[in-house]
């Protein structure tokens, strides 16, 4: 299932023009706030989606039914452009457990890359919630690779993945091998480039938020 967040009129939209936008995006602080206010908004909307059992909440001055939710999640990003996504969705899951990957695309020869991943850790994913939140699905090979690394540690109950901007493509090729994952994503768009860059996208949601890489 696709949730586009930005496909109706909304906050969402006037902070994905925002993300989209050089002259703001000269802001590091403001395109960092806005990726995590996409991540908040989505783990608004993806909590609903979690399992609650009715409870009696004490008051003060007496007792009210309500329903809590039965368990939490595990928050995973990838290494560096995910953390202020990752932050929004944290914010909003604050009891969650954590995981990290670390992994980056490597070219090869012309227009080739593959997907370079040097760490992971991450607590037992038995019969819990996987969130993955990441800013830029292009192809979706680094996404494939991280969820093949997660199985390791278990059977998730369900997964959903938490993004900014999606290519249409990317999205086909993780159902491809993953088909009940469940899509948060603020924008979507149509085009890859040759290199495999979203088209229009943003850039380097990285180099945007955090500086641009050291070179070697």
């Amino acid at each position: 299932m696709i949730h586009h967040l930005a496909k109706e009129n909304s906050l969402v939209k006037v902070w994905m023009n925002e993300l989209r936008n050089p002259e703001i995006q000269q802001d590091r602080l403001r395109f960092r706030r806005n990726l995590e206010r996409i991540g908040e908004v989505a783990a608004y909307e993806l909590s609903k989606k979690m399992d609650f059992d009715e409870k009696v909440v004490t008051t003060p001055l007496g007792e009210k039914k309500s329903a809590v939710m039965t368990s939490q999640p595990v928050i995973t990003t990838i290494l560096r452009a995910g953390l202020p996504m990752f932050e929004g969705v944290l914010n909003y899951f604050d009891r969650a457990d954590c995981s990290f990957i670390a992994a980056y695309r490597q070219h090869t020869s012309g227009d080739a890359f593959e997907i370079n991943q040097q760490y992971v850790t991450c607590p037992s994913l038995d019969n819990r919630v996987l969130i993955i939140a990441d800013p830029m699905l292009a192809t979706g090979a680094s996404l494939i690779t991280a969820l093949d690394e997660l199985c390791n540690y278990g059977k998730a109950k369900a997964i959903h993945i938490v993004a900014a901007i999606a290519c249409t493509s990317g999205i086909t090729h993780v159902q491809s091998k993953y088909p009940n994952i469940t899509f948060w994503i603020g924008d979507i768009d149509e085009e890859l480039s040759a290199k495999g860059y979203i088209i229009p996208g943003l850039g380097d949601a990285g180099d945007l938020a955090y500086g641009s890489k050291m070179q070697d």
